[in-house]
């Protein structure tokens, strides 16, 4: 008999949300069904994010904070009161997201997967410890504790030095030449230089002839004299004063250029500050720890022939190989380390089952290439989201809704099986599970869709369609649907013929190891392979920061707005490009990483064409009668801007023992500038309406302003229409992020041969603005650029001029080139975990 066709799914019941009003959301009323698997879809920007995190999730929330304490509510960070009428049937909600939180070092995958509590449990009861020396307890082997804490370094694993080479990198410039590069640039590095002559130091002989006793003491004293300073004398002039005790200029005080550095990198408010004095500061591994960053005591301990900071720097897939030789009884130190007594085998047999329980379902999702010390920093949203995920599997709460961000960001196709597993395990716990999700293949494994839409912004905010996905087809204002049923393919095109090549050899870095490369220059180029496979090893790294130095430009600095010790020093590639870069005159990184960090960064004033707004309102008849210039009408200058919220359009009001909450200005109403400023019109607006607008709204306005228009043109083409002018950049997703940069780079004019460079450019885009993004990079290789991207999407891949394949596996089985040719040719490799995947999408195309 033929199987039976799987029975229709049929809710159990419904979260019905009415009146939902949340950002461009309009009077939203639809019924979600509970116990299942539903997939919110849409363009970006349509309001699928605002209906499942912004009032499903939020509501959610703000109900349990209604049953804690007050007191404790105020630590929690609250998503607010969504703006919605009402919603019925609702349980508690988990969100799992792909913020990341605050970086730092000290965060790793075994700190957000608790797992590292369970490694240092195994240790304390389990481990073997050296003759005589007492049982340790679990946060002795933490370096986050004063216990554990290694008490050279504190735990960090480096010590810094400031040594005489990083502060006076030229030692044949005199210290009035400014020889002491650490010092500060304006007036107080003058004001150290004047002290010195008040003191006798000669300030004119190139530093290197000073004697070495006088360099030490500038360089590294921790003396903080007072003297009278002569500003502006010569130093025989000097001398003469301080002779007849004349009237000195000011009473000067002495800090050391060691001393400088360090107390501004560990005090300065201002993250340029410490971002320019760290680059003196050179770290190195403590010398006490080695950088294993505990004290000897815990590093003392060994289980199965490894110290506890050498078993965090394993594989997870290497640490579920050594918990089941635990298990089996034939762990590898059993020859050579006494035998465990009884009661410790137990342990270790206990705490290892539980580990391993835990320890499958990070294997599962595809992270067995991730160590337990790996600091979170350094993983991608994707990577974050999925141990969140793995970590909630384990917790096996019931009748929850989980609500996940774009789950399948960051994986390759051959890593979503296990992601579905995963989806439907949680489901089958008797969870519902809201996914917002832009991947069609986990459209089609759903049991309900909610479609919103169709366009962004003010054009979308309305439920299209809400039930099975067999049932999207009939939706024909959908723009998901051509996508869902293969009605929308990409367009075929023979590939580009490669200008020249650029050669890396011998490229070593994280798991790449003495690589070989060639990439083609005036094509579109893929880079693909498997999540930890090297990828980005080597495209957003090894390669960046050598075409950077050969165009004399290291690598961009880091974000540093929070730059502490205990970020993570990068380590430099190695390797070299053995030809084609003279071929290449300009290097374009455009990443995920957010354009401002404060309200006060929004897209017109990162793509400059902001300045050319603020010059129209300038030039008007109005404000050239008031005197009032460019800079009147910019909300970062005191001027113009309000004075009771000084710009930001928002006050801060803080509520006893309750989370502080945002209002408008009460003086501004939100409008950021003074009322002199807003009486100030352009063709019926003031400055403040013209920051509410929406890219498409401004495009019509400004139609005839060429720079302006070419600006929002691009944004516009690259399918950014629907986000304001004024949008917060800490409103912004990475995804939306890397496209305004990527408009910022178009709207230029092009000086010479580029390279683009984009680490994963479709994440958080719908197919169809997927589609808007490779008609606007085709634009620049047919204008004889080069674009690289590394990608996950098969569709973009297929469309690639040349793909390079990476793995075959991931950490230590992969970082090779599997496959290097045309798509077609990397989809007949038979070692390639990409090639069925883009054999399939090259199918149907």
């Amino acid at each position: 008999m033929p199987p039976k066709p799987p029975l229709p799914f049929q809710p159990t019941g419904f979260v019905k949300v009415r009146g939902a009003r949340e950002h461009n959301l309009k009077h939203v009323d639809v019924d979600i069904p509970r116990d299942a698997l539903v997939v919110f879809t849409g363009v970006s920007g349509s309001g699928k994010s605002s209906l499942a995190f912004s009032t499903v999730y939020a509501e959610a929330q703000r109900r349990y904070f209604e049953s804690v304490a007050p007191y404790a509510r105020r630590l929690i960070d609250q998503a607010g009161v969504p703006d919605v009428d009402a919603i019925e049937g609702l349980p508690p909600a988990v969100a799992l997201q792909q913020q990341r939180g605050t970086p730092s070092a000290r965060s790793s995958v075994g700190s957000v997967t608790t797992l590292s509590s369970s490694i240092r449990m195994l240790y304390s009861r389990a481990g073997h410890y050296p003759a005589g020396q007492p049982m340790l307890y679990a946060e002795d082997f933490s370096a986050n504790t004063p216990q554990g804490a290694c008490a050279e370094c504190h735990g960090l694993g480096r010590v810094y030095e400031v040594t005489e080479a990083t502060l006076v990198p030229d030692p044949s410039l005199s210290i009035r030449e400014r020889a002491i590069a650490a010092w500060p640039p304006a007036w107080q590095g003058q004001n150290l230089r004047d002290i010195l002559v008040t003191m006798g130091y000669d300030v004119d002989v190139p530093w290197r002839d000073l004697p070495q006793a006088e360099r030490d003491w500038i360089l590294f004293t921790d003396q903080t004299p007072t003297v009278p300073v002569y500003a502006g004398l010569t130093p025989a002039q000097t001398r003469t004063a301080l002779k007849r005790k004349l009237e000195p200029s000011y009473q000067g005080t002495f800090s050391g250029a060691k001393r400088y550095v360090l107390h501004t990198f560990m005090h300065s408010q201002s993250a340029q500050m410490r971002q320019r004095v760290s680059q003196f500061m050179r770290p190195g591994p403590c010398p006490a720890c080695g950088g294993k960053r505990l004290k000897p005591a815990a590093l003392s301990v060994t289980f199965d022939g490894l110290d506890i900071a050498e078993l965090s720097q394993l594989s997870l897939a290497e640490l579920g190989q050594v918990l089941r030789r635990v298990l089996s009884g034939h762990s590898a130190s059993a020859s050579t380390a006494p035998a465990l007594s009884a009661e410790k085998q137990l342990a270790a047999q206990r705490i290892a089952e539980e580990l391993l329980q835990r320890l499958q379902s990070l294997l599962d999702l595809g992270l067995g290439y991730l160590s337990l010390g790996r600091s979170t920093p350094s993983l991608s949203s994707g990577e974050l989201q999925r141990l969140r995920l793995a970590t909630q599997l384990n917790a096996q709460l019931f009748g929850v809704i989980y609500v996940l961000d774009e789950p399948s960001a960051g994986l390759h196709p051959a890593d979503s099986e296990a992601l579905y597993s995963a989806l439907q395990r949680l489901k089958q716990a008797g969870n519902s599970v809201y996914v917002v999700e832009h991947d069609v293949e986990t459209m089609r494994r759903a049991d309900w869709l909610v479609d919103v839409g169709p366009a962004a912004g003010e054009h979308g905010g309305r439920v299209l369609y809400s039930g099975p996905p067999a049932g999207l087809a009939k939706v024909t204002e959908s723009r998901t649907r051509p996508y869902l049923f293969a009605e929308h393919t990409g367009s075929a095109r023979a590939p580009r013929e490669p200008a020249h090549w650029l050669h890396l050899e011998g490229i070593t870095r994280n798991n790449l190891q003495q690589l070989n490369v060639a990439l083609p220059l005036g094509c579109f180029t893929s880079v693909t392979g498997i999540s930890g496979s090297g990828k980005s090893s080597l495209v957003s790294q090894a390669l960046l920061e050598l075409v950077g130095a050969h165009l004399g430009r290291g690598q961009a600095p880091a974000e540093q707005d929070a730059a502490t010790l205990e970020d993570d020093a990068e380590r430099p590639s190695a390797g070299q490009i053995t030809a084609g870069l003279q071929h290449l005159k300009r290097l374009v990184d455009v990443d995920q990483k957010p354009i401002g960090r404060t309200p006060r960064s929004n897209l017109a004033t990162y793509t400059g064409l902001f300045d050319h707004v603020r010059k129209l309102f300038a030039n008007t008849a109005e404000a050239k009668a008031h005197g009032f210039d460019a800079g009147r009408f910019s909300f970062n200058v005191a001027k113009g801007r309000c004075p009771h919220c000084e710009g930001e359009g928002f006050v801060s009001v803080e509520l006893l023992f309750m989370p502080s909450v945002y209002a408008p200005c009460p003086t501004c109403h939100g409008a950021r500038y003074n009322p002199e400023t807003l009486a100030i019109t352009w063709q019926g607006l003031t400055i403040a309406q013209v920051l509410q607008h929406t890219v498409s709204q401004a495009l019509e306005v400004f139609s005839n302003q060429a720079a302006i228009g070419r600006s929002l043109q691009v944004l516009e083409d690259i399918g950014l229409g629907y986000l304001r002018l004024g949008q917060p950049a800490t409103e912004l997703s990475g995804g939306e992020a890397q496209r305004i940069k990527l408009a910022t780079e178009l709207q230029r004019q092009a000086r010479g041969a580029t390279l683009y460079v984009l680490d994963e450019p479709t994440t958080g885009l719908h197919p169809e603005d997927v589609d808007r993004l490779l008609l606007q990079l085709n634009h620049l290789v047919d204008a004889g650029h080069s674009v690289l991207v590394v990608e996950h999407d098969m569709r973009v891949v297929a469309q690639s001029d040349w793909v390079i394949d990476i793995g075959p596996g991931a950490g230590n089985g992969g970082g090779r080139v599997v496959a290097s040719g045309t798509p077609q040719a990397v989809a007949a490799c038979k070692g390639s975990q990409t090639a069925r995947f883009l054999a399939q999408c090259l199918e149907q195309g």
